[in-house]
């Protein structure tokens, strides 16, 4: 195993420490915890976002701390979903009387452990709204999405609740702008590599050296197939085309897009993905209002990438184009 660590079993700390010492203007520490607060929270008057899980995936989510996005990140272990008391403690840091908005990806451990935090901190009088992100086509159980996999489309949840949130909106009214962006938005990803956690030390699945898997997970779960490593314009159009299936875009429509990174793929690849992905849209007649090319959502240093578009309205463009200061998403 070639990583940059110290003790395995500490990365999470050390990186902790290591975000803290670079953007002390930024981020602050919630003692005792692995949660990372806005400098400012709790902001009066604004309802408070937490989202989080495992870590592996920076710079989500501690990233999008600050001004505009989330009010807190739980930094769990990685690919490690955080207990029910660090999102409480979470709630606790960044409740100031309006009410806190969990953003919640599906992923069982997630979902469980949001939901006892929501409870505790229910108890306490404080209110709480949850949604649950599940962008992902890949994996499908049944007509209602449920089994989806959240994944990168979480970003544009958090910038567009953000967004909403801080116009001194309501935790009703933050809360239902996030479940329309969750509507509205569809993801798929492929990888070209395994990943290894470190801890565990070798690599969670293994891909021969020219085979590919569409459809993977951010922590390495099943696709939908492997297959002979194709041209990435034959990849973009693969996972395009099953998105553009998932969704009801008709010519004239406008779409956000985002062509993530899962930590290990130069730039340079993701913009001939994007270059594709262009095109098929274009061909559409599907105007893109704005692409977001980058690593948002990583799997730590495994090769791939993940295609996500968002259809916009009026409203939501508005929120996505609102100003917002946090380490990963600046506009």
């Amino acid at each position: 195993m070639k990583k940059l660590v110290n003790d395995p079993n500490q990365v999470v700390t050390e990186m902790i420490e290591g975000m803290l010492a670079a953007h002390p203007n930024h981020l602050k520490l919630v003692p005792g915890t692995s949660v990372l607060a806005r400098k400012d929270a709790p902001v009066q008057g604004k309802v408070g976002l937490v989202s989080g899980g495992g870590s592996g995936h920076e710079p989500s989510h501690a990233g999008y701390v600050g001004k505009g996005m989330l009010d807190a990140a739980v930094c769990g272990e990685v690919f490690t979903s955080p207990t029910p008391d660090q999102v409480y403690e979470a709630i606790k840091a960044v409740d100031s009387g309006a009410g806190v908005l969990l953003i919640i990806k599906n992923y069982t451990g997630d979902v469980m452990n949001f939901e006892m935090a929501a409870e505790m901190a229910e108890a306490e009088g404080i209110r709480v709204a949850k949604v649950v992100v599940n962008d992902d086509v890949a994996v499908e159980n049944s007509t209602y999405t449920t089994g989806r996999r959240g994944i990168a489309g979480t970003v544009f949840v958090h910038k567009i609740a953000g967004a909403m949130a801080e116009t001194g909106a309501s935790l009703e009214e933050v809360e239902a702008v996030a479940n329309k962006v969750i509507a509205n938005v569809r993801s798929m990803g492929m990888a070209l590599t395994p990943c290894t956690v470190p801890a565990a030390g070798k690599p969670g699945f293994e891909l021969g050296e020219n085979e590919m898997e569409i459809g993977m997970g951010i922590h390495g779960e099943p696709g939908i197939e492997k297959a002979d490593i194709r041209p990435a314009d034959s990849i973009a159009e693969t996972l395009t085309n099953k998105v553009l299936e998932d969704m009801n875009l008709s010519s004239g429509d406008k779409v956000a897009v985002l062509v993530n990174g899962l930590g290990g793929t130069p730039i340079m690849e993701l913009y001939i993905v994007n270059r594709k992905v262009s095109q098929i849209l274009q061909e559409k007649g599907i105007q893109v209002h704005e692409t977001f090319v980058g690593n948002y959502m990583t799997s730590l240093e495994m090769a791939g990438c993940s295609v996500t578009l968002l259809k916009l309205d009026d409203q939501l463009q508005e929120l996505l184009d609102a100003n917002s200061d946090t380490l990963a998403f600046k506009k």
